[in-house]
């Protein structure tokens, strides 16, 4: 009978779509209206803080407040996860962030806040993000057979995101108001609460949850250590959160709009976006047989995002570096997301998740609050000249681990 059960079991899950089941497409919906609201945001909140009068410093510490809480909680988030099941942690999530983001447009709108209050609310909505986050890795594998090319599509749906939604809050908030850019972020998340509840997921692997919260959590970090391609990868990503990713929008959105205007910088954006949209398409097709070496490769693209910005390169140059970078994030994202969910028992991805998703945005906020003190002291161009040469160093050390050089995929079912 077992020997049976097991047969029906796999014969259902080959009948199953490779990507486009009915469970995928709800969760494909439920990412992308809430991307290009989380799109629009980062623009929304420098171009808004930026608006009061507080500057780079202003402006890194509302991203920070933020970043913050998703890299202090998120740990909390994977053992949540595993407690209350993924779904139901998202939805929450999703409720939150629609009442977070709802108050702060209606202080924008009505009002002139204070940054303390946009302080507060990123932070909260900083800390459903934590608890949101560790479950999407899980989700995937459950909703296609086909992993990777479900994360390329899904790469693929943000990246059209990230293309539109800069250009979006940029127009709307010069001919409207930065707070209407919050409200549609708010519709964005409800929609994705709804989508998720409709969600239908398959039996999964049994999780053993202990009583102790950090057993829990040891056992997560076990399962991380444990990995040497994993850990190498998370601390170049500290590196790179602390001195390239921290500082990029503070400091990229003063330089390019004090020069070009606000439009022109949600146009490199976009190009970013664009890029990551091509980045996605490649992931589609290509599946190299090491897959975080070809992405490390592919990320040594993302120095001339920085890099353009330093050198006050005119606006096609620009656009042209950061549909380069675009594509380099992407590719490597969707190999290094592919490589987790495929790599990591299943029962153990939640909490292994938090680690990875809470190492990779530990020092952001850092890297943030920091930048403008630091363009003070040495100058905003010369802080993202050194950003890019940080970029090229860190993926030469991710090519020069033997266990990050060497990861080879797993196989996957590859739709006919």
């Amino acid at each position: 009978m077992g020997g049976q059960a097991a047969r029906a079991v796999g014969q259902e899950e080959q009948e199953r779509p490779a990507v486009w089941s009915r469970g995928f497409g709800l969760f494909f919906t439920a990412r992308s209206v809430s991307m290009l609201g989380s799109a629009m945001v980062p623009i929304a909140t420098a171009l808004g803080v930026g608006g009061l009068g507080y500057g780079p410093t202003g402006v890194g510490l509302a991203l920070a407040a933020w970043m913050a809480p998703v890299a202090l909680l998120i740990l909390f988030g994977g053992v949540f996860a595993d407690r209350f099941t993924p779904r139901r942690m998202m939805i929450g999530a999703d409720v939150v962030r629609v009442a977070t983001q709802a108050l702060l447009a209606a202080l924008f709108v009505f009002g002139t806040p204070g940054l303390w209050q946009v302080l507060v609310i990123s932070a909260i909505n900083g800390a459903a993000a934590a608890m949101y986050q560790p479950g999407v890795a899980s989700t995937i594998p459950r909703v296609a057979r086909d992993v990777q090319r479900a994360n390329a599509t899904l790469r693929v749906s943000e990246s059209i995101m990230m293309l539109v939604g800069p250009g979006v809050a940029g127009a709307v908030a010069g001919f409207v108001n930065v707070g209407v850019v919050f409200a549609l972020d708010a519709v964005g998340f409800a929609i994705s609460a709804v989508c998720l509840l409709l969600l239908r997921l398959p039996p999964g692997s049994p999780v053993v949850v202990e009583e102790s919260m950090w057993r829990n959590l040891r056992g997560g970090w076990l399962e991380f250590r444990s990995r040497t391609w994993m850990w190498s990868v998370i601390l170049v990503w500290i590196i790179f959160g602390a001195t390239l990713f921290g500082p990029l929008i503070p400091l990229g959105s003063v330089l390019v709009g004090g020069r070009l205007g606000d439009q022109a910088y949600g146009l490199v954006m976009s190009a970013s976006g664009a890029g990551t949209i091509l980045g996605g398409l490649l992931a589609m097709r290509v599946r190299p047989a090491r897959p975080l070496m070809a992405g490390a490769i592919g990320m040594f693209g993302f120095a001339l995002e920085p890099l353009t910005i330093a050198i006050g390169a005119p606006l096609g140059v620009l656009m042209a570096g950061h549909v380069v970078g675009g594509v380099g994030w992407a590719f490597w994202s969707v190999m290094w997301a592919t490589s987790i969910q495929t790599q990591v028992p299943p029962e153990a991805l939640n909490r292994v998740t938090a680690y990875e998703v809470g190492g990779s945005t530990l020092a952001v906020p850092v890297g943030q609050v920091l930048a403008g003190p630091l363009a003070g002291v040495f100058g905003a161009r010369e802080t993202l000249a050194v950003s890019a040469v940080v970029a090229v160093c860190g993926c030469v050390c991710l090519l020069l681990v033997p266990a990050v050089r060497r990861l080879r995929r797993v196989a996957e079912v590859v739709p006919a």
